[in-house]
């Protein structure tokens, strides 16, 4: 029988306690850093069959809202109390997205009757493999990337199973950290389960039950209304990760949103075929997969920040990923960078319904959020292995407002670990942490400016590694007149001699005495900067967010004396003359050089050919085409023509067939 609206709403409250108090639990006994410092974990409550219905409320990562545990509860059959269970096997399931991501689960029984599961995740500082922290989109192949443990019992009726245990502590670099954090997870989970236990002491069985459904239909109901409010149509936009692996190029993500009334369609195709990197989404092409659809929870979201977020979130919606693409990728492609091109798959989704509702949606964060790790040697001689925290960009700039600065947007739940603790952890000394001048992108409302990290080593053979960096070649895009912002840096000996920029690449092998800076992409701004309060481009100024010659040239504003001078920023906006109206989005001036060739209807013509060829092949070719195109091969021909005589040639280098 339905409950009324407010026992469902006093019920949906105690379930959020539950998993708060399992967020608490994980987050006060956790050994590493990056989970009790910089929070990327989940703490889920699951229906029997593997539907969220409840996740924390201020804590931990909000991609996971709307996840299906249902695969993986699956493969272990049957279940009896006192068992937990345990993967991170991206391809098994397709829950664990990457190896560092341990997930484990406790059914919790009533009346000898399993009546939902808690679960979650963290995130592992290193699960083994070829490089310190596991991951690098230098890695090609999963079996690089560290330990796989396939879906089992890690807990058998309350017994610890000494085996899985011993397996897992030989394969990693931190076994004692990694022993602590799991441990946390266990409590974790117990915790939650006898929090399920206290709310049908409450509600009893059958209202709890029964409430389940209801915040899951309800939660569905609300996502509707929203979706209606969004105008019918199909919006298309398209972005890139940098290159998508030593001597790659440019890896595109593309969406096309579909909206029809009460329900919308995410069609991936047109993205890149999978990749020789680790940018891959190993997602098994399920249509409410949360990697392909976390933009879509954001933007809802964002549009009645009452929604009640769970798997109901998402029935209104599907998604369309094509096998063998980078967001359906078939092993053994590498994913351990999955997070950066889940991060696009959001910023493409922000802009497709910044298409459909431009006075409503901001401009996005850049994406691309380092997260810094370190191995190194103690002071004592032993090994260290430890995030350092992450180094992003800010969110993007509102139709209302500015963008935060540091951390926003698709990055925003990941926190920045303080430096006291990262230097009582790890022998590294920060000479600077803060936001960096200048790099957010000008609009009437400004974009986020970006963080800066920068530190010295002391030790040999300290090996730092950028996870997950972007943005080093395409800018974060502006919105509505505003401007992109700057792109990201990776610095070894900044300011020296010795000085050398890294590019994209995210693993550094240091010597004693080596800084390392690292600089974050700036996001894009809204609206037309010459229509910025001068007041508050003074106020950026007098912070140390913009130098004076922005305010001059970005804004339009004169200063003099440390005042606004008013006659001379009117002559300033009043010289730039009056404008066409603005394309919706300002790409950047890199992006708008590669378009120039790797034009729309250009790579319409190359993913049709690539979709035709076996997934092992996609890649390799596509790599032939952009060199073909780059040497100007068949340049006197048109698009469609030269197209189709390069891929002809490609064949025939090959036999033609399979």
């Amino acid at each position: 029988m339905p409950i009324d609206r407010r026992s469902l709403q006093i019920l949906a409250n105690h379930c959020g306690a539950a998993a708060d108090a399992m967020a608490f639990t994980l987050m006060r006994t956790a050994h590493s850093a990056f989970v009790k410092e910089t929070e990327d974990f989940s703490c889920t409550l699951v229906t029997p069959d593997g539907l969220a219905f409840a996740s924390p409320r201020q804590f931990g990562a909000p991609w996971y809202s709307g996840i299906d545990y249902g695969p993986v509860l699956e493969m272990i059959g049957s279940y009896e109390e006192g068992d937990i269970c345990i993967t991170n096997d991206p391809y098994s399931g397709n829950v664990a997205t990457h190896t560092p991501d341990i997930h484990i689960w406790k059914p919790v029984f009533h009346a000898g009757e399993i009546v939902c599961f808690v679960v979650g995740h963290i995130h592992n500082t290193d699960v083994g493999g070829a490089v310190p922290a596991s991951l690098s989109r230098s890695l090609t192949e999963i079996e690089q990337e560290g330990l796989r443990v396939p879906p089992l019992r890690l807990v058998r009726r309350g017994q610890m199973n000494e085996d899985v245990l011993r397996i897992m502590r030989l394969n990693v670099r931190a076994p004692e950290q990694n022993w602590g954090d799991l441990k946390a997870q266990i409590a974790s989970v117990n915790i939650g389960e006898r929090k399920i236990h206290e709310i049908i002491a409450r509600f009893g069985t059958e209202a709890f039950r029964d409430g389940i459904r209801q915040m899951l239909d309800y939660a569905e109901e609300q996502a509707r209304a929203v979706i209606r409010g969004i105008p019918n149509g199909e919006y298309f936009f398209a972005d890139f990760a940098d290159e998508d692996g030593e001597g790659g190029v440019p890896c595109r993500i593309a969406l096309t949103l579909r909206v029809r009334d009460e329900t919308v369609e995410l069609d991936y195709t047109g993205s890149d075929p999978q990749v020789a990197s680790s940018l891959n989404m190993p997602t098994g092409g399920r249509e409410r997969h949360p990697l392909c659809l976390v933009g879509l929870t954001y933007v809802l979201f964002t549009l009645n920040p009452e929604l009640l977020l769970n798997a109901g979130t998402l029935r209104a919606a599907r998604a369309i990923m094509p096998e063998g693409t980078v967001v359906n990728a078939v092993a053994p492609a590498a994913v351990g960078m999955r997070s950066l091109t889940c991060m696009l798959t959001q910023i493409v989704t922000f802009g497709a319904f910044s298409l459909a509702l431009p006075e409503q949606m901001p401009a996005t964060s850049p994406g691309g959020n380092s997260i810094m790790n370190v191995r190194t040697t103690g002071w004592d001689g032993r090994p260290v292995m430890a995030s350092i925290g992450p180094v992003g960009g800010g969110g993007g700039g509102t139709p209302v407002s500015d963008g935060p600065n540091g951390a926003g947007g698709a990055q925003a739940f990941l926190k920045n670990t303080p430096i006291e603790i990262s230097e009582a952890e790890v022998p590294i000394l920060f000479r600077r942490y803060g936001l960096w001048p200048d790099s957010a992108g000008p609009g009437r409302y400004r974009g986020g400016l970006s963080a800066v990290m920068e530190f010295q080593v002391f030790s040999p053979d300290t090996v730092v590694t950028a996870r997950n960096r972007n943005r080093s070649v395409f800018a974060s895009w502006g919105v509505m007149g505003g401007r992109a912002g700057t792109t990201s840096r990776f610095l070894r000996n900044p300011g020296t001699p010795a000085e050398l920029s890294l590019g994209n690449t995210d693993i550094l092998r240091c010597e004693p005495g080596d800084i390392v800076r690292v600089v974050g992409a700036g996001a894009g701004g809204y609206g037309d900067p010459f229509t910025r309060d001068p007041a508050l481009v003074l106020a950026d100024l007098r912070s140390g967010f913009i130098s004076e010659a922005a305010a001059r040239e970005a804004y339009g504003v004169a200063l003099r004396g440390g005042k606004v001078d008013g006659a001379a920023t009117a002559a300033l906006r009043a010289a730039r003359g009056e404008r066409s109206p603005p394309a919706h989005f300002d790409l950047g001036q890199a992006r708008r050089e590669f378009e120039a060739v790797w034009s729309p209807e250009r790579y319409a013509l190359l993913t049709e050919f690539l979709m035709a060829q076996p997934v092992r092949w996609r890649h390799f070719l596509k790599r032939r085409f952009f060199a073909a195109v780059a040497a100007g091969e068949g340049a006197g021909l048109g698009v469609a023509e030269q197209m189709a005589r390069i891929g002809a040639r490609l064949l025939a280098e090959r036999g033609g067939g399979v």
